[in-house]
């Protein structure tokens, strides 16, 4: 939730100071007039009380209405009838306690027009202040509010591809299974443990999460894992990582679909063994990671290495930095290679 702009408490103080200090002008006014110290002080104490307790009232009553054109009538109006009232409550209270003063009831008489134009210009004052207050204040919460919405939504979608992105991975696995239980039992039931705690560790993950490249890539060996029963020698891996770069910070889950476009292209498109390349180091404060698959051109198109993984995972990206330029695909040859670049967040 977005911060007070002044605190309650700070604004207090400063209504308070305001009004003192207009008591102490008001008062040294009138003792310059001739009046007594006693009977300045307690003019200017009365008067600025009053007015000091209608700004409260109308500072009050405007923090209900929205700023508006319409609402700007009824705080005229209001200032307006508070002013009048204070004059009468000053006028009632003075000659209380100062009608026996020689020349006092007079003097309160003749500057009873001034004291309501003044007073009115500190009512307005306050009631302007106040109003762009709650406007100030209802632009914020307004903005906030577009905020936590757009927040909600990048969540929802993030949510979504995550969704999209699983079940095909799944189902690939219990076909694998599937056939294996038959075939291979012993390696049937060491691609459903391998399956558990992979699914598992991908339930506790959030997609905002960011987590260590030590860490996914520990996920992505249980990934390969299960990947390397489906297809045994047939897929072979290479990663090199520097130790300096596995403490860096990358999405969660995010190597995974890469890593299953490049299985799916380089072994489906191919025959004997593949290898896949999986290459991560720091470069201008960010992580680079890129990831190698071979194909076979006369079979794939190099269009075909933008499936469904690569454009969630860009669009993941996006979601997640704002930016559209770090996942990138190229063909060397026939090797085709998926560069990803993870800023370094400070």
């Amino acid at each position: 939730m977005a911060s007070p702009l002044v605190s309650p408490f700070r604004i207090a103080v400063g209504y308070g100071v305001w009004w003192i200090g207009w008591t102490v002008i008001q008062t040294f006014v009138l003792y310059r007039n001739g009046f007594a110290w006693d009977i300045a002080l307690t003019d200017a104490l009365v008067a600025n009380t009053i007015f000091a307790l209608a700004g409260y009232t109308i500072n009050t009553s405007m923090n209900s209405y929205h700023p508006s054109p319409r609402n700007s009538l009824y705080v005229l109006s209001w200032s307006i009838a508070l002013t009048a009232l204070c004059v009468i409550l000053q006028r009632e209270s003075l000659l209380l306690l100062l009608a026996d003063e020689p020349g006092y009831p007079a003097f309160l008489s003749n500057t009873l027009l001034l004291r309501g134009a003044i007073g009115w210009l500190m009512i307005m004052l306050i009631a302007v202040l106040t109003w762009f207050w709650v406007y100030v204040k209802d632009h914020r919460e307004s903005e906030r509010r577009k905020d936590d919405a757009l927040r909600l939504a990048r969540e929802a979608e993030l949510a979504t591809l995550r969704q999209q992105l699983q079940p095909h991975f799944l189902f690939n696995s219990l076909n694998s299974i599937s056939a294996l239980v038959a075939t291979s039992p012993a390696e049937a039931r060491k691609m459903v443990q391998q399956l558990s705690d992979f699914l598992r560790g991908t339930v506790k993950k959030d997609d905002q999460h960011m987590v260590t490249l030590e860490e996914e890539l520990q996920h992505l060996e249980l990934y390969l894992a299960i990947e390397k029963v489906r297809f045994g020698h047939r897929l072979k891996t290479d990663m090199q990582c520097d130790e300096t770069v596995r403490s860096l910070k990358l999405p969660s889950l995010l190597l995974q679909p890469l890593v299953e476009n490049a299985i799916k292209f380089g072994l489906y498109d191919t025959i004997g063994e593949i290898t896949i390349g999986i290459h991560a180091r720091s470069e201008k404060e960010s992580l680079v990671i890129q990831i190698t698959n071979p194909f076979d051109p006369d079979t794939a198109a190099p269009k075909s290495g933008t499936g469904f993984g690569l454009s969630a995972v860009k669009r993941r990206l996006d979601l997640l930095f704002h930016r559209n330029d770090l996942l990138q695909t190229t063909q060397h040859g026939t090797m085709y290679v998926t560069s990803l670049r993870i800023p370094q967040r400070a």
